[in-house]
């Protein structure tokens, strides 16, 4: 044997090798991608679930202080009416009180209680109807009676038994009153 046979060569890789090696590290390089996309899409699928939820918290919240500050709205809605009309209810209980009766004294100070009673209402947009004279209008009025009248057109107010009321344009309690009609022949 010569020597040159003795050596053994080095086994040169086929070009079929080849490709398998570079097609093995591709597509571990594949996988490795996907693998890291995965998890980067999982991320953010997390945080956007976090915000989801955050948002529906959110909501539930409003939600609650809303129904909270309704509740509120509806318990509390009459205590600025009611502090005006403490101050006429005292005026009442200091009339009532007086040991010493002077009628006209007595007549002032219920013209005085009154005077504050309609400032009271008219605060708060409560105005009184009184359609003495107008035509009935079953809308804002309530007719009590009919009376027999040649002196007014028919259909026409003629005495008011009870004021009626608005509030803020609406009605609050019809007038009461008598209607005139025609008379029979």
């Amino acid at each position: 044997m010569s020597t040159n046979q003795t050596e053994e060569q080095p086994e040169q890789p086929s070009e079929d090798a080849v490709d398998e090696n570079s097609a093995d590290q591709d597509t571990d390089n594949t996988v490795d991608e996907a693998s890291d996309e995965l998890t980067e899409l999982r991320d953010k699928a997390e945080a956007n679930w976090q915000l989801y939820m955050r948002a529906q918290a959110e909501m539930e919240n409003l939600r609650r202080r809303s129904e909270k500050d309704l509740e509120n709205a509806h318990k509390f809605a009459l205590e600025k009416f009611a502090s005006e009309l403490l101050a006429v209810k005292d005026s009442l209980e200091l009339g009532l009180s007086a040991t010493d009766i002077d009628v006209d004294k007595l007549h002032e100070g219920s013209e005085l209680t009154l005077k504050m009673l309609a400032q009271a209402l008219a605060k708060f947009n409560i105005v009184d109807v009184d359609p003495m004279g107008e035509s009935f209008d079953p809308n804002s009025h309530q007719a009590m009676t009919m009376q027999e009248t040649a002196e007014h057109a028919p259909n026409t107010v003629i005495a008011v038994m009870q004021k009626g009321y608005l509030i803020n344009g609406r009605l609050l309690r019809p007038a009461m009153v008598v209607v005139a009609k025609a008379p029979k022949e």
